[in-house]
């Protein structure tokens, strides 16, 4: 991966929809590099897809929490993991380090189906301790982080 790579990916992260020619003319490259070079990022699997950003707030589903899991054994992770596929106001799950296991991040409507959400987490075999953390503004919400390169100014 290159500078110019770098450059396609900063244009599609900006607006996943622009087109190879709007985006040849944004960074001095023909159209057909472009594609070629977009196609060979896709191969590669640096992109690794195309996707749409909710706002959630225009679809009732304001709450934003994050929920630290601690489960008793090791034993009971792959119910756990099952548990949070299951669960499509779970968005994210993370394994991490520390004093929990795992860190899910819930978009919900209202308190009253998060206390729903924190219940089900809670009823998970396994699971025995839960830290909740609401959200109350987002100052910043990136999707992923590019790479820098030194030649990078802009």
């Amino acid at each position: 991966m290159d500078i110019v790579d770098l450059k396609i990916l900063k244009c599609l992260k900006e607006y996943s929809r622009m087109n190879a020619t709007a985006i040849g003319e944004k960074i001095n490259l023909s159209t057909s590099a472009v594609i070629e070079r977009i196609k060979k990022l896709e191969n590669d699997g640096v992109i690794a897809q195309y996707t749409v950003l909710i706002n959630h707030e225009k679809i009732d589903k304001d709450i934003i929490a994050y929920i630290s899991v601690s489960l008793e054994h090791p034993k009971y992770d792959t119910n756990f993991r099952e548990s949070v596929r299951n669960n499509d106001e779970i968005v994210e799950c993370h394994y991490i380090t520390g004093e929990y296991d795992y860190i899910l991040k819930v978009v919900t409507s209202s308190s009253n189906t998060l206390e729903t959400l924190l219940n089900y987490v809670k009823c998970i075999q396994g699971v025995n301790l839960t830290k909740t953390l609401v959200v109350m503004s987002t100052i910043k919400n990136e999707i992923s982080s590019l790479p820098t390169m030194a030649e990078d100014n802009k």
